[in-house]
């Protein structure tokens, strides 16, 4: 049953300029992990994501590549980025495209909007320029350049080059929103999050905010602005748009009073652009701000970010042909606290498969589901008196739904993931300190065995459930391993922890691991 509460989240609109690595499949994983929460919840959610394909660096790509900007970027989205949904098992509601018709016009209606309203001027610019970034660089990342870049100016986070860009552009008024932007960051503390980022923004506005360039006229391949063709908007300008235009801006005046606003998950090193520059400019435009954006830390392979640009990226297909997709996503969503840096290493990742997945949650579905096989015939059996283990089991079924719950709330999935981790490792322990195997020996223990096995079906119930934003295809076969008919996707999340949900008498089907064993090279 719906609440009838919007939550409308997006992932980054990422920039196809080359291959996905695993830092875009972790943000992706992560939202789509809060939306699918979301939707079991109830709420009425809908999740985006999409590619940003204007530029300067795309028309270069596509220029090194012999083809026009149009076809590179279609070969880019078809043959990588729409695979990379599929590959981690993302449930989006929509993918947008900036080349599409239904963005391109109304990116021009709502900047010529900005521009009646007396927000935009011409002017004069000249700053150094990071193609990388797509961004005029301020000083506090511009660095000297070293080895073949000795005596140049270069891009503290791509380490290249920096260009001297001297336009006639056009500006909008970033520096009249400053006094706004702080007084939303004030009465709305959440707005940013986590704290770091929200302080970070909160410095960054309070030191002075400048006029923001919001054309080009240098090159062609980007939406033209609409009272001077002879400019193209700012690729940050168009790409932030997408957000808004994708759930109607424009075009469907309801959908957008339904959806609209949105929360905005990225990176930290896009933050600013979110929490500065797209309020800004839906200030000005008379429209809602967005309800939060979240800045997730960097993932780190030896110490250094992921990066194309200095070919550290690591596909994630690299993972799932060997782990499959539940194990990317809950190594991901787990192993990182959400909103830090955390580092990747295919050591780690081979030990929380077999210790937490394999031996911890797969064990436990497999063992407990083969002993009603073999002791009751396939047929859960109903439970008799309760002890006080018993009932400690149900107290922290039920404790660990509201605490994941409220973490997702907070967007921290990996807390979420750590409160419904207690019921898998207390249920390990139940049947280790029970041990129905020897239950099964004695007939006058047979009501016995038949509460322990029930408490760890149940038990499991509600894993499936409460896991099932997480890693879907191993809670939907272990959800059919249970015996039950519907969807695992249409169960209500926030009821998960309400004890006696798996009616007795239900036939279990046999339970294939869920996580095999990997074999790892020696």
């Amino acid at each position: 049953m719906s609440t009838g509460k919007s939550f409308y989240i997006t992932t980054p609109i990422y920039y196809p300029s080359d291959l996905p690595h695993i830092g875009h499949g972790y943000t992706t994983v992560a939202v789509d992990a809060l939306a699918r929460w979301h939707r079991q919840a109830g709420d009425d959610t809908w999740m985006l994501s999409g590619t940003d394909e204007h530029g300067q660096k795309m028309l270069r790509a596509a220029a090194a590549n012999g083809v026009t900007p149009q076809e590179w970027v279609d070969k880019l989205v078809a043959e990588s980025w729409y695979p990379l949904l599929r590959t981690l098992d993302v449930a989006n509601d929509d993918f947008i495209r900036t080349t599409q018709p239904r963005h391109e016009e109304r990116v021009q209606e709502f900047v010529k909007a900005l521009y009646d309203r007396g927000h935009i001027y011409a002017g004069e610019y000249e700053a150094l320029y990071c193609v990388g970034c797509e961004e005029f660089k301020p000083e506090s990342e511009i660095v000297d350049g070293m080895g073949a870049f000795e005596g140049l100016k270069v891009c503290a986070i791509h380490s290249k080059p920096l260009e001297l860009l001297q336009e006639k552009n056009y500006f909008f008024k970033l520096s009249e929103f400053q006094d706004r932007l702080l007084e939303l960051y004030k009465t709305e503390p959440d707005f940013v999050r986590p704290e770091p980022a929200r302080n970070e923004v909160v410095s960054f506005v309070r030191s002075g905010l400048k006029d923001l360039s919001i054309s080009r006229s240098a090159f062609d391949w980007g939406i033209t602005v609409p009272w001077d063709p002879s400019h193209v908007i700012y690729v940050w300008v168009d790409a932030l748009l997408n957000y808004a235009t994708a759930v109607g801006y424009g075009t469907d005046p309801e959908q957008f009073a339904r959806r609209w606003p949105a929360y905005h998950v990225v990176g930290k090193d896009i933050l600013r652009f979110h929490a500065v520059i797209w309020p800004a400019m839906l200030m000005a435009a008379g429209l809602d701000v967005p309800r939060g954006v979240f800045a997730h830390g960097w993932l780190l392979v030896g110490g250094e970010k992921m990066s194309k640009s200095k070919l550290t990226g690591i596909a994630p297909t690299e993972i799932t042909d060997v782990f499959g997709s539940d194990a990317y996503r809950f190594y991901f969503l787990s192993a990182i606290a959400f909103g830090q840096d955390g580092s990747f290493s295919w050591e780690d990742l081979s030990a929380r498969y077999q210790a937490e997945l394999a031996n911890g949650f797969g064990n436990l579905a497999s063992r407990t589901t083969a002993m009603i096989e073999r002791y009751f015939e396939g047929i859960v059996p109903p439970a008799a008196a309760y002890t006080e283990g018993d009932l400690g089991i149900q107290r922290i079924v039920a404790d660990a739904a509201a605490a994941a719950d409220q973490a997702m709330e907070r967007f921290r999935p990996d807390e979420a993931i750590a409160a419904i981790w207690t019921i898998v490792d207390a249920l390990n322990g139940y049947i280790t300190e029970n041990e129905p195997w020897a239950l099964a020996k004695d007939d006058a223990e047979r009501a016995r065995l038949g509460t322990v096995l029930y408490t760890a079906s149940e038990g499991l119930r509600a894993l499936a459930v409460l896991l099932s934003p997480f890693m879907p295809e191993a809670t939907a076969k272990l959800w059919v391993a249970l015996g039950h008919a519907g969807r695992l996707q249409d169960e209500p999340i926030r009821d998960a922890g309400q004890w006696g949900v798996l009616v007795p008498g239900t036939s279990v089907n046999g339970l294939a691991p869920l996580f095999p064993r990997v074999e790892q090279d020696a």
